[in-house]
C-alpha cells in the first residue's frame, strides 16, 4: 500500500542549446515520492541525475513536464513562491571543498538561511546554529573555524547542517559522500540515515555508486543519456534488473570474495550523442542484446510488481 506522495515528476526535459543542436539532459522523466522515503537515483556522469536534481529545486529551470510537491504543482513559480519552496527543499552538494564559502565562519553558514529568512532574533539564531551542529555531530569548540581548516567529513557535516537549517521536508543529495574517504563516508551515511529517521526527510539520493545506493535507497532509479531506463524496489532490481544496461552497471560492482563466481560484462560501442538524439533505445549502439525493433522508441513498461524497465526484451533476459 502507498504512503503519502511527497514528489512526483510528470514527463519532466531540460535541454541545453549547443552550437550542435539540442542537448537533451533530461528527457521525459516521470516517477513519484512516498513521503520518508529515499529514491536513488544512479547512472554513469553525464547521464543527467545531477540536472534532474537541480531542475527539481529550480536551481535550473526545465523545458517541460510537470513537478509536483505535496500535490502541489511548482512546476513554474514566482520569486517569492520560490523562497517559500526552499523551506520545504534542500540541497546537499557533492563537493563540501567548493560548495561553502571560505570567507564564512562554520557558525555563519550555518546561521545564513536563518538569518536570510528573517523573524528570528540573534541569540536565537546563534542558539539555533550551536543545536544543528550538535545534531550533526560537529564539535562546539569549530563554530568560529573555517572551512580550509577541517577535513572533508567535517565540512560535508556543515552542509547538512545547513540544508537542515529550515527543517525541509525534501532533500536533494547530491553526490554527497563521493569526494570523502570510504571510512568517512560510512559516517556520514548512517548520519544522513538517523537524520531521515528523526525528522521523517524524503531524499532523492544521487549517485554513481551502486554499493552506496543499496544501502541507503529504498526504491532506485537508473538513467542513461537523460531517460530513465529502469526503477524498481532496491532489493528488487539487484537481486533482478531488466534493462542490459543495469546488468553492466551491477557486473562492475566489486565484491569481497575472490572465488565468487563473476562475469563482469564490458560494454563496447561508442556512446550515443545526446545532441538531437534518434528515436529508439539510446543504450542500443553499446548493448550486446541489440536487434531491429531497438530501433523504435522503448517506454518504461511494467515487468513485475513494481519494477519498470525501458527494453522490449526485458522479460527475456530477466531472471524466470
Amino acid at each position: 500500500m502507498m504512503g503519502t506522495v511527497s514528489l512526483e515528476v510528470r514527463n519532466l526535459k531540460k535541454y541545453f542549446n549547443t552550437p550542435r543542436g539540442l542537448l537533451h539532459a533530461v528527457d521525459n522523466v516521470d516517477f513519484s515520492i512516498e513521503a520518508g522515503k529515499t529514491l536513488g537515483v544512479v547512472g554513469e556522469s553525464g547521464c543527467g541525475k545531477s540536472t534532474l536534481g537541480r531542475v527539481i529545486l529550480h536551481l535550473l529551470e526545465s523545458t517541460g513536464g510537470q513537478i509536483l510537491f505535496e500535490g502541489k504543482d511548482v512546476t513554474h513559480v514566482s520569486r517569492a513562491q520560490l523562497r517559500a519552496l526552499r523551506e520545504d527543499m534542500q540541497i546537499i552538494f557533492q563537493d563540501p571543498y567548493s560548495s561553502l564559502n571560505p570567507r564564512m565562519s562554520v557558525s555563519e553558514i550555518i546561521m545564513e538561511p536563518l538569518f536570510l529568512k528573517g523573524g528570528m532574533s540573534r541569540a536565537d539564531m546563534h542558539r539555533e546554529t550551536k543545536r544543528l551542529m550538535d545534531t550533526v555531530g560537529l564539535a562546539e569548540r569549530l563554530e568560529n573555524a573555517y572551512p580550509h581548516e577541517l577535513d572533508g567529513g567535517r565540512r560535508q557535516r556543515i552542509g547538512i547542517a545547513r540544508a537542515l537549517a529550515l527543517n525541509p521536508k525534501f532533500i536533494v543529495c547530491d553526490e554527497p559522500v563521493s569526494a570523502l574517504d570510504v571510512s568517512i563516508q560510512a559516517q556520514v551515511l548512517n548520519l544522513m540515515l538517523d537524520l531521515q529517521e528523526e525528522r521523517k526527510l524524503t531524499y532523492i539520493f544521487i549517485t554513481h555508486d551502486l554499493s552506496v545506493v543499496k544501502y541507503f535507497s529504498d526504491d532506485i532509479m537508473v538513467m542513461y543519456l537523460g531517460q530513465v531506463v529502469e526503477k524498481a524496489p532496491s532489493d528488487l532490481l539487484f537481486a533482478n534488473p531488466g534493462h542490459p544496461y543495469t546488468k553492466a552497471l551491477l557486473s562492475a560492482i566489486p565484491v569481497p570474495d575472490v572465488h565468487a563466481p563473476r562475469e563482469r560484462i564490458l560494454l563496447k560501442g561508442e556512446i550515443t550523442s545526446p545532441i538531437n538524439p534518434k528515436p529508439g533505445c539510446r543504450f542500443a549502439a553499446r548493448c550486446p542484446h541489440a536487434v531491429e525493433a531497438c530501433t523504435k522508441e522503448q517506454k518504461l513498461a511494467k515487468v513485475n510488481e513494481d519494477h519498470y524497465v525501458a527494453c522490449h526484451r526485458a522479460e527475456e533476459l530477466m531472471d524466470k
